[in-house]
C-alpha cells in the first residue's frame, strides 16, 4: 500500500499530499499505516479516544501494534482521518488488555481522561539515574515500549511522579504526537520514528504560553540538534523514552525538572 497519496479536503475542496509517518517498532524495523488511496478522507468533528488508534502488524517480525490513526490538517481549518486499508488485528475492545503494555483502554479513565495503572506491586527497575544510596527518589515504573499506548501510559506514569494526577488528553490537538494536559502542564509525546524538529518544540511552547502553563516533550527517536538549542532557549524539558518506558531528561531543564519527583 502506498506511503502517500492525494487529499482532497470534502470542506474547502482544495488538494494536497499527505505522507505517513513511520514508527518504530520494537524489534528495530519501521512500521507505516497502510494508506488507502481509493477511499476518501473524513472530517474530524467527534473525537472519540478507541477511534484514534489503528492496528499495523510489523512487516518484518509480524508483532501487531496500535498506532495513531493517519490526520492531516487543512489550511481551511478542517482535520481529516486519513483512510488506511483493514488492519491485520482489530484494536483491543473496550476491558480487553492491549497487545503489549497489559493497560486497557478503560484505564485510561473517560476519552478525555486518563488514569495511568497502578503498579503491581512489583519493584520497577531502577533508573540508572536514580540509583545509589544516596538517591531517595521513587523508582520510575517500567512500561516497555511496544505501541503508542505504551508511550502514553509511561509519560503519565511519569507526569504523576512530578505531581499531576489529573491528567487528561489535551482539548487542542498538536501538530504531530499526542497532547496530555493537567492543572498546569502542558505534554507532548512523539511516538514516530522521526526526529523532533525545532519547529515541533516551538509549537509545543507557543501553546503552552496560551494556556499559560510549563510543558514537556517526549518522544522515542530524539531530537534534531536545531531542536535541543531551541528547547534550551525556550526552557522546555526534552526527554526521551527508551524502549523500558523510562523517560531520559536530554537537556538542563529536563534535568532540573527530572530532580524535582517525588
Amino acid at each position: 500500500m502506498p506511503e502517500s497519496v492525494s487529499v482532497r479536503c470534502p470542506a474547502c475542496r482544495s488538494e494536497h499530499r499527505y505522507t505517513a509517518p513511520s514508527y518504530p517498532c520494537a524489534c528495530g524495523a519501521p512500521v507505516v499505516p497502510p494508506l488507502d488511496p481509493d477511499a476518501a478522507p473524513t472530517p474530524v468533528v467527534h473525537r472519540a479516544w478507541q477511534e484514534e488508534w489503528v492496528t499495523v502488524r510489523c512487516g518484518r517480525c509480524g508483532r501487531p501494534g496500535e498506532w495513531p490513526r493517519p490526520e492531516s490538517g487543512c489550511p481551511c481549518g478542517t482535520v481529516l482521518r486519513i483512510p488506511v486499508t483493514g488492519p491485520d488485528t482489530p484494536p483491543a475492545p473496550n476491558g480487553s488488555p492491549s497487545p503489549a503494555s497489559g493497560a486497557t483502554p478503560d484505564s485510561y479513565g473517560t476519552p478525555d481522561s486518563y488514569s495511568a495503572p497502578a503498579p503491581d506491586g512489583t519493584p520497577a527497575p531502577e533508573s540508572p539515574r536514580a540509583a545509589g544510596p544516596a538517591s531517595r527518589r521513587p523508582d520510575i515504573p517500567s512500561v516497555p515500549i511496544r505501541t503508542a499506548r505504551d508511550a502514553v501510559t509511561a509519560t503519565v506514569l511519569y507526569l504523576r511522579l512530578l505531581g499531576h494526577d489529573d491528567i487528561r488528553r489535551a482539548h487542542r490537538r498538536p501538530p504531530s504526537g499526542i497532547g496530555l494536559a493537567g492543572r498546569g502542564v502542558l505534554a507532548q509525546i512523539d511516538p514516530s520514528a522521526r526526529p523532533v524538529t525545532s519547529r515541533d518544540v516551538e509549537c509545543l511552547w507557543l501553546m503552552s504560553m496560551s494556556e499559560s502553563a510549563p510543558c514537556l516533550y517526549f518522544t522515542l527517536a530524539g531530537y534534531a540538534p536545531d531542536a535541543r538549542e531551541r528547547a534550551d532557549r525556550l526552557g522546555v524539558p526534552l526527554f526521551l523514552l527508551d524502549l523500558t518506558g523510562t523517560p531520559q531528561p536530554v537537556n538542563a531543564p529536563a534535568e532540573a525538572l527530572d530532580a524535582t519527583r517525588s
